[in-house]
């Protein structure tokens, strides 16, 4: 389909879904509409490929949301993660099989769109969204929601899905609300093939000094991705950890050649996944894990639910059944993501009173590394583990029952 505003007779033309942003959970939701046989517009602001703050690390649950045929551009394969508790106390566990895989993001996101392209969805890059409209003299009728882009020009559509980020313009008009905020630091270092190879297929995670804060290494060939994560509110101690951090794992020397910072934003509650025609996944939606942060999976997962309810929305002839198609959409991401989500808003609040727990249980505890090892390969997830195993489901209830300040020496 062209994406030209008209069509030969001069009527202008309406789009089945219109989805705003091209990273993992827009390219989801384009190709799942796509591959129902609608007419699927993607607007993304940047060129593609662009960089972007994450990282890049494919679990299980990410690997089984991907378009059939996708090959994972791996830059490395995990099977071994080291621990470390503020830089001490360090202790590696392996694994015979594959835990995750590490990727580059501008690389993964433009297969993405490319499988989404290859099954009918258009893109249109350079498109920067400044409003959407559901009512008023740029909507012909009920069925048609207007996509006003900067400079005046608008697009139709018989729904929307938003997937611009969390600080985006579709989750502002939705009325997404947001209820934790974290900064996250990340420095791109080019190592000689020395440092390299001491890192290829191995991860480390350490646990931070300030509540709830974490950093880790991902190699990922000859760049190693090294990041910290905190609560916003916190910058310079986020930013002095970064540092001593980077310092201690004797990397100081080394230039980064990309150093950035971004927010994630994990959703309320009762915070909004929809507004008339318009849904929102994704960092949009404020969909991600709290405790990890982790939020490809949840980008995955939920684009494709929302790829699937645009279209029954966009078929949808009246207010009722638009409703009743949304609500089935909120109902499907809370019935799967929202679990798992608020079982990691439960362990966040447990890590961030007790770390020196988290960290002697992960490294010295073999049931807690095999929940952890099934997690990250997808055989499980973090809901189901403690829905199902009575040891997970038990020990969490400890953890939210125990006083702060009785941390346990690691």
């Amino acid at each position: 389909m062209s994406s030209e505003n008209s069509s030969a007779d001069g009527v202008q033309q309406v789009w089945d879904v219109v989805v705003v942003g091209a990273g993992p959970a827009g390219a989801s939701a384009a190709y799942a509409a796509a591959v129902a046989g609608r007419r699927v517009l993607l607007l993304e602001k940047a060129e593609l490929p662009r960089y972007k703050t994450c990282g890049g690390g494919i679990i299980g649950p990410s690997r089984d949301s991907l378009p059939p045929g996708f090959e994972l551009p791996f830059k490395d394969r995990v099977h071994a993660v080291t621990f470390s508790h503020n830089g001490r106390f360090t202790r590696t566990r392996r694994s015979r099989q594959m835990l995750f895989g590490l990727i580059n993001r501008p690389e993964f996101d433009q297969q993405l769109v490319e499988h989404a392209q290859k099954a009918g969805a258009e893109l249109r890059t350079g498109a920067a969204v400044q409003r959407v409209e559901q009512h008023g003299s740029a909507v012909p009728d009920r069925r048609t929601v207007a996509v006003v882009l900067q400079g005046g020009e608008t697009v139709l559509a018989r729904a929307v899905v938003g997937a611009d980020g969390s600080a985006g313009r579709i989750g502002a008009h939705v009325g997404v609300k947001l209820d934790q905020v974290d900064l996250g630091l990340e420095a791109e270092i080019p190592v000689p093939e020395t440092v390299a190879e001491d890192w290829k297929g191995r991860v480390l995670i350490d646990w931070g000094p300030m509540p709830g804060s974490y950093g880790w290494v991902f190699p990922k060939g000859d760049t190693l991705t090294v990041g910290v994560i905190s609560r916003r509110g916190e910058g310079a101690a986020t930013k002095r950890y970064l540092e001593d951090f980077v310092g201690r794992l004797g990397l100081a020397g080394f230039e980064p050649s990309i150093s950035s910072g971004h927010l994630t934003r994990c959703r309320a509650e009762d915070s909004p996944l929809s507004r008339g025609r318009v849904l929102v996944c994704g960092d949009a939606a404020g969909l991600l894990e709290p405790w990890t942060r982790e939020g490809i999976s949840f980008a995955l997962r939920s684009g494709r639910l929302a790829g699937e309810w645009a279209v029954r929305i966009a078929e949808a002839h009246d207010a009722v059944d638009t409703r009743r198609q949304a609500l089935n959409y909120a109902f499907a991401v809370k019935a799967g993501l929202g679990v798992e989500m608020s079982v990691g808003k439960r362990m966040l609040a447990a890590f961030e009173r007790r770390p020196g727990v988290f960290h002697a249980v992960l490294t010295g505890f073999r049931p807690a590394w095999k929940a952890f090892r099934d997690i990250t390969r997808g055989s499980t997830t973090l809901g189901e583990l403690v829905r199902t195993h009575p040891l997970a489901h038990r020990a969490l209830m400890a953890l939210d029952r125990r006083p702060a300040g009785d941390e346990v020496s690691s």
